[in-house]
């Protein structure tokens, strides 16, 4: 522990040193470095993706020094400091996880989302709605899974997991008919209620819908890169091929794949 301290200890020695001296670390605002921190969480999730633990670590450190830097800016116009971000947090995660620092008694992880949703409407008075606290900004994919996370830690879900494909069917066959009718519009409202559908599918069968996409992401690049390489090779160029061409190479990148 006493190293730990010591690591943290000379992280903040050099973030104040960098305040002070740095011309380009003296300019930086919460705005200024909003987008950097954004950057920086990307390239941590990439990390974490390709399962590189360099990477992470790395990625770890680049987040924690915008943690740090915030809280120093924070420290200068007397509002907080990384002090009062940290008790912040501790007495959070005290609050929130009575079945350890208290006397509530849970089964299992499902009930510890409940107990954590139902302490965060508790909280400001319990002025605060259900659906409060996710980002605007979210990619609507991590969005919707959150939205969906959070009903569903006050008991909005399905009894069964079964029932949701009903759902999407439901969905899908309205889609089906905007789309006869070709209203753009309607088509991208019942588009979007298909996709919903199907990251409600994802959770409930307890698939992360951006970590699946990112995996067949990832596999058309590897296929398609495939296609390119091998019909290069044969002296074709893709503008001069047609479907049925690519189509050839495409079979044979799937069967590339399962080797």
């Amino acid at each position: 522990m006493e190293e730990k301290l010591k690591a943290f200890e000379r992280l903040l020695n050099i973030m104040d040193e960098l305040r002070a001296k740095c011309p380009w670390d003296k300019e930086q605002t919460n705005e200024s470095l909003r987008t950097l921190t954004i950057e920086e969480t990307y390239e941590l999730t990439e990390a974490i993706y390709n399962k590189d633990i360099q990477g992470i670590k790395k990625e770890l450190g680049d987040v924690l020094l915008h943690i740090v830097f915030y809280s120093k800016i924070g420290s200068e116009t007397n509002d907080f400091d990384i002090k009062d971000v940290i008790n912040s947090l501790c007495e959070k995660l005290i609050y929130r996880h009575p079945h350890i620092f208290g006397d509530v008694h849970v089964k299992d992880s499902g009930e510890v989302m409940q107990n954590w949703e139902q302490l965060k409407l508790k909280e400001k008075n319990g002025n605060k709605t259900v659906l409060e606290g996710i980002p605007n900004a979210l990619p609507a994919m991590i969005k919707a899974y959150r939205i969906q996370d959070k009903v569903r830690g006050v008991g909005f879900d399905w009894d069964f997991k079964e029932q949701v494909w009903s759902k999407i069917s439901e969905e899908i066959n309205e889609l089906s008919h905007e789309i006869s009718k070709l209203d753009a519009d309607k088509m991208e409202a019942e588009f979007g209620d298909v996709f919903f559908a199907l990251i409600n599918a994802c959770r409930l069968y307890g698939i992360n819908p951006e970590n699946a996409l990112q995996r067949t992401n990832e596999k058309f690049i590897k296929r398609f890169h495939y296609l390119e390489t091998e019909s290069k090779k044969d002296g074709k160029s893709l503008k001069d091929m047609n479907v049925q061409d690519m189509d050839v190479y495409w079979e044979k990148a799937k069967q590339f794949d399962k080797k």
